[in-house]
């Protein structure tokens, strides 16, 4: 079993923020595989299955809110005895410009208080992951621009890169991250 951990804020008001990219992928994720979500209390997080080849790929949207994401990670992935190999973490970057995205190994948190929370309750930086670029950043603290929605221009640039993001997963799936990097980065 193969985890996507989509990274975001729950709630109408914070649907297409910047700091939602990793639930945007997870959506556009489930639309293209015909899934639906469902809410589990116990394990923190909104969860949904498919199949992809041999694989069954379980994807979550944390329900904690961005800083504790990492709860809602751990718990899923205790519960479904799923290895850290087996899991690829997705969220916004704000050093990455707006229509980029990259696969990486592991890292640190670079600043990001959701994948801080998933590398302190995990106890590893060695956590593979998809940052989704929405930066540059412009004068303004960080905190206000992550939690602003899109421009209407930005979500033209935004909308391919959800479905490029989905098949740079499937491919990352099939082909480890190494050629992922080579193919997608």
């Amino acid at each position: 079993m193969k985890l996507v951990a989509g990274l975001g804020n729950v709630g109408d008001k914070y649907c297409f923020t910047r700091h939602n990219a990793g639930f945007m992928v997870v959506d556009k994720m489930a639309v293209l595989n015909d899934i639906t979500f469902k809410e589990d209390k116990r394990l923190k997080c909104f969860l949904g299955k498919y199949r992809h080849g041999f694989d069954e790929i379980l994807l979550i949207k944390p329900t904690t809110f961005m800083n504790l994401s990492g709860e809602a990670v751990q718990l899923v992935m205790n519960y479904y005895k799923i290895s850290i190999e087996d899991l690829i973490v997705v969220y916004d970057d704000i050093s990455l410009e707006l229509g980029k995205i990259r696969f990486r190994p592991n890292g640190s948190d670079g600043g990001h208080n959701g994948i801080k929370s998933v590398i302190k309750c995990l106890g590893t930086q060695n956590i593979p992951r998809l940052k989704i670029g929405i930066g540059p950043q412009p004068p303004v603290p960080s905190e206000t621009f992550v939690l602003q929605n899109f421009y209407k221009d930005q979500l033209e640039i935004i909308k391919p890169v959800l479905k490029t993001a989905v098949s740079g997963l499937e491919y990352y799936f099939d082909n480890g991250m190494q050629k992922t990097q080579n193919e997608y980065n």
